[in-house]
């Protein structure tokens, strides 16, 4: 199969592994169970599971909610760093491509921060702790930047510092992570290209994340009102079915009917898209299109994880999985400090 294990690597070991792991992850009953509690009992509730380092490590400065969120962080961090240090060879390689995705999101954030004015205290108190030693660096280059531009100089010599440190001093935020997205891809795709043979499915798997990226863009744009070149210039390429024409008049569509039109004469099935996007209307937002995507990029992964055991995909797929539980808890944490009502937090969570 073209997502089998190709290349040196310990295939079967890691795979195993992170099975193993995936195993000790919450499940939808336990996630339902804290739904009833408050940010407090939540706390110590985690802390059961393998969250404790972490939450000591911030209980002397934060309670409830902030506690949470900053051991929730903290601990994805250390995970991702675990896996990619039990992987080897080529395996190695293509899990780090995977994982890098999230030091360009972190790059992101530094962008985000800067260009708004936020101070570096407020950033190490929050979204990128100082306790946490992988932060470091971020957190230099904010304190060294006052513009877009000079962070992207601060970033100079890392693999998303490349891609933004030739963009024109009146660039803007928007078009800073675009290109960051553009170029994560471009990573990605080199890595799984040169590890022995194509590894054909994880490849597939991204371009169809492209696809659903530039689907939620052209979606938030045309309901932003903004023009066809500047729709255009927010798209990725190398997508699986909106690819070459398909995708040129995709950004030309000029209503959510004619982009629709645009994506059945795709490869896509669109029927559970368009539902999706009726009830976008009905709530005012794009919430439900981007779960629908989200839940069906994860129903794929779990796929092609149990028919190609010895792959990248059982590595990714926990991964993905552990992304999640962090992104469900940091929800229903965040929604319990604010009282907001079960059922609409359970609506924006992913079980």
């Amino acid at each position: 199969m073209a997502g089998t294990a190709v290349g040196k690597g310990n295939w079967a070991n890691a795979s195993a592994r992170s099975k193993a792991r995936k195993a000790r992850l919450l499940d939808e009953t336990r996630l339902r169970q804290l739904m009833r509690s408050g940010p407090d009992t939540i706390a110590a509730s985690i802390g059961e599971l393998d969250y404790r380092k972490e939450l000591d490590i911030y209980s002397s400065r934060l309670s409830g909610a902030d506690l949470v969120e900053a051991a929730l962080s903290h601990n994805l961090d250390r995970e991702l760093a675990e896996v990619v240090g039990f992987c080897q060879g080529h395996l190695k390689s293509i899990v780090s491509a995977f994982v890098l995705r999230f030091s360009y999101s972190n790059a992101k954030a530094v962008l985000r921060a800067v260009n708004g004015g936020i101070s570096v205290e407020e950033l190490a108190s929050s979204v990128l702790p100082d306790e946490n030693a992988l932060n470091t660096d971020w957190l230099d280059v904010a304190r060294q930047s006052g513009t877009l531009q000079e962070a992207a100089a601060a970033m100079r010599g890392t693999p998303w510092g490349s891609a933004i440190d030739s963009m024109d001093d009146d660039a803007n935020l928007q078009e800073y992570e675009d290109v960051l997205d553009r170029h994560y891809y471009h990573e990605a795709f080199s890595v799984l290209k040169s590890s022995g043979r194509k590894h054909g499915l994880l490849l597939g798997y991204l371009r169809t994340e492209i696809d659903h990226k530039n689907i939620v863009n052209l979606l938030r744009a045309l309901r932003q009102g903004l023009p066809a070149d500047r729709r255009a210039e927010m798209t990725l390429g190398d997508g699986r079915a909106l690819r070459g024409s398909l995708l040129r008049n995709a950004t030309q569509a000029d209503s959510e009917d004619a982009l629709m039109e645009v994506l059945r004469r795709s490869s896509m099935d669109t029927s559970e898209l368009e539902e999706a996007l009726k009830k976008s209307h009905e709530h005012g937002g794009l919430d439900p299109v981007v779960s629908y995507l989200a839940n069906l990029r994860r129903t794929n992964l779990k796929r092609m994880s149990h028919l190609n055991p010895l792959s990248a995909f059982p590595i990714i797929h926990y991964l993905e999985s552990k992304v999640l539980e962090v992104q469900n808890l940091r929800l229903l944490v965040r929604g319990k400090a604010v009282d907001l009502p079960e059922e609409v937090i359970e609506a924006h969570m992913s079980f």
